[in-house]
């Protein structure tokens, strides 16, 4: 198997409080083929500064059982070194879940580029700050489009 493009998120939470709908939405994409799981990981960090590391395959743990059926292509490649360094950029008394996963929409395309002699030059992530502006000016535009309507 060749993996198409891979990516990690990190979702930061002050107070996480996990009930199944977070796992819910990440498994509509993940059924739809249009993301694989490659990797979750659980991080909380104590007031103290302590951290707590869990891999969400060890679904014992309630908080996480709906994300079981979305590990089944799990491969656990996050390096330990990585989420520990992750999380202690942490600040104390918070969590976050770090989800590595792959592009499945991409993996012909990624097979195309390439049998074409192409490759990838550059690839970023707009930050959320600069989507939080631009979805800004999208509604601002929309609102005015209805008022002239």
């Amino acid at each position: 198997m060749r993996l198409g493009p891979l990516e990690y998120t990190v979702i930061g939470f002050d107070k996480p409080t996990f009930d199944g709908s977070i796992a819910e939405e990440i498994g509509k994409v993940v059924e739809k083929r249009i993301i694989r799981l490659v990797d979750v990981v659980f991080v909380e960090k104590d007031a103290a500064g302590a951290v707590t590391i869990v891999e969400i395959d060890n679904v014992r743990d309630p908080r996480f059982a709906k994300f079981a059926p979305l590990l089944k292509d799990r491969m656990g490649f996050l390096p330990p070194e990585d989420v520990l360094a992750l999380a202690e950029g942490l600040p104390a008394d918070s969590a976050a879940l770090i989800l590595l996963f792959e592009h499945r929409w991409a993996e012909h395309i990624k097979v195309a580029i390439a049998e074409a002699g192409g490759f990838l030059v550059a690839r970023e992530t707009i930050a959320p700050e600069a989507l939080e502006m631009l979805n800004a000016e999208v509604e601002a535009i929309e609102e005015l489009e209805e008022a002239e309507a």
